[in-house]
């Protein structure tokens, strides 16, 4: 660990508002959590309105617009994605002495490049940052890239959960018998052919705000049931609660990346929609997952898990037979569980951040 605490700089340009930032805020909000002071740079801060409305001691949010307020840089910037740090702050990190540590923070993949390129030095040496090094830092999820965030009571918090009593909380009454499914996704054209599988069986399915919301409610109509089917809209929800409404959930459809992660942390079957590039990079993204998760499971299992996925993420039709997406869920349990419990195995991405600075500085 950093000892004495640290100063970060995390900057973080909103694309997408439950994507990038919730990644940068829970990051920031873990930084702080283990005795380090936050400035969390950005250039919309509306969605921290909901999704972290009380704020987090030791987190400071700051936003970035030009021209960017006087300040001098804290010991580490972290540049989140990609952002491309303003001129008139890289002329300050070069002038501060010492010279601040630079990570450029990439986004999350299991393609074989990230295990290559996790931890690389990039020497600057012309422009406003010349001089500088600034270090790649990769999440992933083998124990050669940079691990995937996990708050240290992470496991003590899911020990500790009441589903009955966090459902109830929040006026969602399941019948009996009936699956909880969570849906939160970005516009789908085969969500009608899965809604109506899951009209054969009681099922309640719960809709994030968004897309999904606007897709069912236009597909179900005001009465929001299909057959054995109903679906309840939820408000949105702070980061904390959805962790909370994914482990209270027999199914998960998530999206992006920071659900996606805290999926897996919840340790119930889930299916990811990956973030639709124009060009089908997506695609390879997601069968590098589908390698490293599936990697234990058997051939049928695996067979169909790919199908289902990318039939989900638009890559190929509906097939005419459809698909049994109850029994490849029951199928999915254990493997989820022993995916899970590999994860634990790594050391979590902030802990690897923290001591990547311990040992540059």
């Amino acid at each position: 660990m950093v000892s004495p605490a640290l100063h970060w700089d995390v900057f973080c340009r909103v694309v997408d508002n439950y994507g990038d930032i919730g990644v940068c805020w829970r990051l920031a909000r873990d930084l702080a959590e283990r005795g380090q002071r936050v400035s969390l740079w950005l250039d919309d801060r509306s969605a921290l309105a909901w999704m972290a409305p009380a704020g987090a001691p030791g987190v400071e949010v700051c936003d970035w617009n030009e021209p960017l307020r006087e300040c001098e840089p804290g010991d580490v910037v972290i540049e989140a994605f990609g952002c491309s740090l303003p001129e008139a702050w890289l002329r300050r990190m070069a002038a501060r002495q010492p010279a601040p540590r630079w990570i450029n923070l990439e986004y999350l993949s299991a393609e074989p490049y990230v295990e290559r390129s996790h931890g690389l030095r990039s020497p600057q040496f012309s422009g406003p940052a010349a001089g500088l090094d600034k270090w790649f830092f990769y999440p992933g999820f083998t124990s050669r890239t940079g691990g995937l965030i996990r708050e240290p009571r992470l496991l003590e918090e899911q020990a500790e959960f009441d589903r009955a009593a966090w459902l109830a909380g929040h006026g969602i009454a399941p019948a009996p018998g009936e699956r909880v499914v969570t849906l939160f996704c970005y516009d789908n054209p085969v969500l009608p052919d899965v809604l109506s599988n899951f009209s054969q069986t009681p099922c309640l399915l719960l809709a994030a705000p968004g897309a999904a919301a606007k897709q069912l409610t236009s597909l179900l109509g005001p009465d929001m049931r299909l057959g054995a089917l109903r679906a309840q809209l939820l408000p949105l929800l702070t980061q904390t609660e959805f962790d909370r409404l994914l482990w209270a959930s027999d199914l998960n459809f998530v999206r992006g990346e920071d659900s996606f992660v805290r999926a897996q942390w919840a340790g119930r079957p889930f299916v990811w929609q990956i973030y639709p590039q124009h060009d089908l990079a997506h695609a390879a993204k997601m069968d590098a997952f589908l390698d490293l998760y599936l990697a234990s499971a058997s051939p049928a299992l695996a067979a169909d898990t790919r199908a289902f996925w990318r039939t989900w993420n638009g890559m190929q039709a509906w097939p005419q037979q459809g698909f049994d997406i109850w029994r490849l869920i029951e199928e999915h349990r254990p493997l989820v569980r022993q995916w899970r419990e590999q994860l634990l195995t790594q050391t979590d991405l902030c802990t690897q951040l923290l001591t990547f600075i311990s040992k540059t500085s």
